[in-house]
């Protein structure tokens, strides 16, 4: 089964309700399943007319809204691969991904439509589309192309660690294995109401019949989103439920009644500390909130609820032992390796419960591979014939079968003293009511905390007490810490580290 036949079958088993709610210019927007079908099937004639067809890869640069879903189940009907970039990577970064993959048309906003006489990997595209809107739909249709499983569906290109773009390629095969995960770890049912910031997570949502509601907010930006506008929104259209990063849900918090009515949160794409799990659950103390583990290669690996973290877990978080993810999902398989980041796995022996190595994940949600195998050696290894990926997370299990994360085996701190990683010592000072961020660095011989603190009051010295036991020799405090541009959760080391010089 592919994506166009679920959607195809939901439309016709829910026509009348909502999928896709949006908020446009102060007014919200609702498409119903039978009206979005409806669309994309109109945006499909379009593209068929004009050639394209199945695995032609076309670069789509639209926000999420319900014109990004219309023009992805259209491109999807037609059997097209969906092509993502960030355009803030700048111009070499635009050009670089269309020379990889040369796009066959375009579907952009009219911001980014303007600057294409301007950057010659645009310029070359042969076809340009503007978003498809539910109103135009003139009855047209198209037969159902009937992608393989294993055509490329989504292909999302990053800077990687060098600069030089690689693409994540997620078939449909892989689509719907993540649905099916999707749908039973993060207990997605039909008739729910989903306030979500996650893209991927929409079209889980358009496959279970749970109705999305698009944040009224630059979700580019997580961190700094308006909690009061947000609030409103909240108010108006009444979400169950909740998905989103870290970030979100700190700013969230800065207006607690835009949390009323949610049943349930679940909160990931960076680390979930304690005293966020600890805050949310405060504000709603008769819903679930989760933290869930993965990474854009696989999504999810693991998940906890803040109800099934005993007295002794949050204990042992404040006392150095990492940060508790929870056990791996039945449709993950998931092995500690020892920790050899940055060369090639020789063997593939795994460790015993409690030893701290690399986590390495398999299974039909796992990616396999990147366009043209660039990062494949870096990142996938294979045994027997079954491809394993190498997350670049350190972590261990303890004697429940339970993954707990110690951070980025890049970021590991390795001197005389020994090595120790980031997580251990961050997730003792995030205990902390005034600490904002934390992150535990080594600067040249020199072992640091830096913090990012949330106006409150102030006690380094308790907090250096309590990080004594990891040879800490400072703590400083940064107005703000670097992080990543997706989440902005995940510490930027490398970035810390040019700062603090």
């Amino acid at each position: 089964m592919t994506i166009p036949e679920i959607f195809e079958k939901n439309a016709a088993q829910w026509p009348r309700r909502e999928a896709l709610i949006a908020t446009q210019r102060g007014q919200d927007v609702t498409v119903t399943f039978s009206e979005l079908k409806a669309a994309s099937d109109h945006f499909a004639a379009r593209l068929a007319a004009h050639q394209i067809r199945r695995e032609s890869p076309v670069l789509v640069f639209v926000p999420m809204s319900i014109e990004l879903y219309i023009a992805l189940l259209g491109l999807f009907r037609v059997g097209a691969t969906a092509v993502f970039l960030d355009p803030s990577s700048g111009i070499h970064h635009i050009n670089a991904c269309c020379k990889k993959l040369p796009p066959a048309a375009l579907v952009s906003v009219l911001a980014l439509r303007c600057l294409r006489p301007f950057v010659s990997g645009l310029r070359k595209i042969p076809l340009v589309f503007s978003p498809p809107g539910v109103s135009c739909n003139d009855g047209a249709t198209v037969p159902l192309e009937s992608p393989a499983p294993d055509d490329p569906a989504l292909i999302t290109f990053t800077s990687g660690s060098t600069g030089e773009p690689k693409a994540a390629v997620r078939s449909h095969r892989f689509l719907i294995a993540q649905h099916v995960a999707l749908k039973t770890s993060i207990a997605l049912e039909p008739g729910e109401r989903d306030l979500t910031t996650l893209p991927v997570f929409v079209l889980a949502n358009l496959a279970s019949g749970v109705t999305s509601i698009l944040p009224d907010a630059k979700i580019s930006r997580p961190g700094s989103v308006n909690a009061s506008r947000l609030g409103r929104q909240t108010r108006r259209l009444l979400p169950t439920r909740s998905g989103g990063s870290p970030a979100f849900y700190q700013q969230l918090l800065e207006e607690p009644s835009s949390l009323n009515g949610l049943k349930k949160i679940y909160t990931g794409g960076a680390p979930v500390f304690p005293s966020l799990l600890r805050n949310l659950q405060r504000a709603l103390p008769h819903a679930k909130i989760i933290a869930v583990y993965g990474s854009t290669e696989a999504e999810p690996i693991a998940h906890i609820g803040c109800d099934e973290i005993s007295d002794e877990d949050w204990n042992a978080m404040r006392e150095g032992r990492g940060l508790l993810a929870g056990p791996p999902i039945p449709e993950i398989r998931l092995r500690i390796l020892p920790d050899q980041w940055g060369t090639p796995i020789s063997r593939f022996e795994p460790l015993a419960e409690g030893k701290i190595g690399e986590i390495l994940v398999a299974g039909d949600h796992v990616l396999k591979g990147y366009l043209h195998g660039q990062g494949n050696e870096e990142t996938k290894v294979w045994m027997g014939d079954e491809i394993w990926h190498r997350t670049g997370d350190a972590g261990y299990r303890d004697d429940a079968g339970r993954l707990w994360l110690l951070g980025r085996c890049s970021a590991r701190v390795d001197d005389p003293r020994g090595t120790l990683y980031p997580f251990a010592v961050e997730c003792v000072a995030m205990s902390f009511p005034f600490v904002r961020r934390a992150a535990f660095v080594l600067l040249k011989t020199k072992r640091i905390l830096v913090i990012e603190s949330n106006g409150s009051k102030q006690d380094h010295s308790e907090l250096f007490d309590a990080v004594t036991w990891a040879g800490v020799e400072e703590i400083r405090k940064l107005k703000s810490l670097p992080v990543d541009a997706r989440h902005n959760a995940k510490i930027n080391y490398p970035r810390l580290k040019q700062l603090l010089r």
